[in-house]
């Protein structure tokens, strides 16, 4: 045995919808967070004393969740003190980041057992509220972008003007999207990743996005969410195609993972779920902002020394339908295997905890098909992505 890092379990809240009246608005991040936490624990029957580290994605570090939320969660949940926590923000990626610095401590023996997680309440903490109205890019970035970058949803009609992707693509795609998680809902398929949690004297238990009526006539009516005349004159190659139908939803959740050496997984006499194969983290260019999960599968995928035909299931994040759809055109993979169980689009994207809740749903799809290999990948604002390829156990 060795210290080759593990996923045990993995776990998530149900998807809120992240506006006034979701069913998780009225539940603080960090307790959703701490239940999220105790469930994980106790799932395993894990003394949590044994955790070296908590790593926690989450993207909105401001207002309620502006104070280390792992480290407060980790002791609201009633766990030692002596366990620490920190946060990792690298934008929609941030828990998918925190998985793989969990597995780099582990393979490099650092640590034996490492909690991984994201939390984002985007009802309680809105996105874009931690810049309290301030500059974020300065005058050198300026300088050598002088036209300055754009909101994510022209960069995402950007891809689909420079992919040839149409309105009514997309629309079909998102309305799949539902249909597709829907049906895993109705078979039970996602029970096992799932963990209900407690709102005032409400148990919330399953995830309240998924619209399994969605088709895409009724898409096809909705008017373009990001058209306004300064961007028209600036991009007249974009036809107005992404709307609020095939775009994933603002969403609260938190979700969390348990990774070990397996070494230590024996010892412990616990079960992995999944190992680690391999990881990859790059950039691309920022203005189209969306497309860096290209470029990061050609690369894990070399490093994994595999193909894309090899891999039984992937989840690209749904942040619009244009983004996975100009991944499966580049990479020419197999549609069946992309989202299988539906995306963002239909379970919603609580940026900080959306890594882990893809990794969730792909390891349980996973045990549930059968398939051998799984490789997760996330846009990221900045024109950034991370991509990691597991094997199930």
């Amino acid at each position: 045995m060795n210290n080759h890092p593990v996923i045990v379990d993995i776990v998530r809240t149900p998807m809120g919808r992240g506006k006034a009246g979701g069913q998780l608005t009225d539940i603080h991040p960090v307790d959703m967070l701490s239940q999220t936490l105790a469930a994980l624990v106790s799932r395993n029957d894990l003394d949590p004393g044994l955790v070296d580290d908590v790593i926690v994605g989450c993207v909105t570090q401001a207002a309620e969740q502006s104070f280390t939320p792992g480290r407060i969660a980790w002791l609201a949940a009633g766990f030692p003190q002596h366990v620490p926590s920190t946060t990792v923000e690298r934008k929609c990626g941030s828990s998918q980041q925190a998985l793989q610095f969990a597995a780099q401590a582990i393979a490099v023996g650092d640590c034996d057992i490492v909690v991984a997680a994201g939390v984002e309440s985007m009802s309680r903490a809105p996105m874009g509220s931690a810049r309290m109205g301030k500059d974020p890019f300065g005058p050198a970035f300026a300088a050598r972008f002088p036209d300055g970058l754009v909101p994510q949803g022209i960069a995402a009609e950007l891809i689909a003007a420079r992919w040839g992707i149409g309105r009514e693509e997309m629309d079909i795609y998102s309305a799949e999207s539902h249909r597709r998680a829907a049906a895993v809902h109705e078979a039970g398929g996602f029970d096992d990743e799932i963990i209900p949690v407690r709102v005032g004297d409400r148990i919330v238990g399953a995830d309240e996005t998924i619209r399994p009526g969605t088709d895409p006539a009724a898409l096809a009516g909705l008017k373009p969410a990001f058209q306004h005349p300064d961007y028209e004159r600036r991009f007249p190659e974009i036809s107005w195609r992404i709307t609020a139908g095939n775009s994933s939803q603002i969403s609260d959740g938190a979700a969390a993972a348990l990774l070990m050496s397996e070494r230590s997984a024996v010892r412990l006499g616990l079960r992995p779920r999944a190992r680690f194969v391999a990881h990859h983290v790059c950039g691309d260019d920022p203005l189209l902002m969306l497309t860096a999960p290209i470029p990061a599968t050609r690369r894990v995928l070399a490093k994994a020394g595999l193909s894309i035909g090899d891999i039984d299931h992937v989840e690209v994040n749904e942040a619009f339908a244009s983004v996975p759809l100009a991944w499966r055109r580049d990479l020419d993979a197999d549609p069946a295997r992309l989202n299988p169980r539906g995306g963002a689009i239909a379970l919603g994207h609580p940026l900080g905890a959306s890594g882990i809740r893809l990794m969730a749903t792909m390891l349980n799809g996973l045990e549930q098909s059968g398939g051998r290999y799984g490789l997760e990948t996330m846009c990221e604002a900045g024109g950034m992505a991370n991509a990691t390829i597991i094997e199930r156990c």
